[in-house]
């Protein structure tokens, strides 16, 4: 699962990296960098990247495209520090739900916290946007390939294999390779529909997915425990 608690301000994008001509310092530019992210992802899921201007993006964050030029210098470079910031939010909701806490639960609601965690990325617009255009538009991405993929992967075989480590580092990547790629699949149908009732349902099933496939292989947590 990819891509929670979003609680964590995110890090600051670094300027030479992600795009930016430079680096806010200021409370006020680093939440005028925000706005502007937040304001492309909309225009993207409007309109297209293709379609999407500058100019578009400045009119929705309420900024001139002065503004948005000292900290941009195309849409290229905001879609980039999109995929960044998506990224460190990913990985903060790794680094939050990968907690013995977790790991000691019953299944059920063990996944359901990691389909809860998920769930709440994807209400932010960026997550949401740049989730959606990696399986649509994988050509003007900059930043993230296959390997943030490969990532969740091994994050969750690694939740795997603590919660029963009896299991074969082998079989834990399978499993886990299945779990992820279904669940994007599904996240992805929810994320495209304008339902926002039909998109909750989809959600929700992932956690039913995920539990029946996966049960057979997960012993009770309390013997799974004893092992570590």
């Amino acid at each position: 699962m990819t891509k929670l608690s979003h609680s964590s301000s995110p890090q600051p994008l670094d300027a030479q990296s992600s795009g930016l001509r430079r680096q806010p310092k200021q409370r006020r530019g680093k939440e005028r960098v925000e706005k502007i992210l937040d304001a492309a992802a909309a225009v993207f899921d409007e309109i297209g990247y293709e379609s999407a201007t500058t100019h578009l993006i400045a009119a929705k964050a309420g900024a001139s495209v002065g503004s948005l030029y000292q900290f941009f210098p195309d849409k290229a470079a905001i879609f980039q520090a999109m995929e960044l910031r998506h990224v460190e939010r990913v990985k903060t909701m790794w680094a939050e739900v990968d907690t013995p806490e977790t790991i000691q639960l019953p299944l059920r609601p063990m996944i359901h916290k990691l389909v809860t965690a998920v769930t709440k990325l994807f209400e932010q617009p960026v997550s949401r946007v740049v989730f959606v255009q990696f399986y649509i538009a994988r050509e003007i991405f900059q930043s993230i390939d296959d390997s943030l993929t490969q990532e969740a992967i091994n994050f969750t075989a690694s939740l795997l294999q603590q919660r029963n480590p009896k299991l074969a580092e082998a079989q834990c990547q399978l499993l886990s390779e299945v779990c992820v790629h279904s669940s994007n699949a599904v996240i992805l149908a929810a994320l495209r529909t304008d339902d926002l009732q039909h998109r909750q349902q989809l959600t929700q099933q992932i956690e039913n997915l995920l539990v029946s496939y996966l049960e057979p292989y997960m012993e009770p947590c309390s013997e799974a425990t004893h092992e570590t």
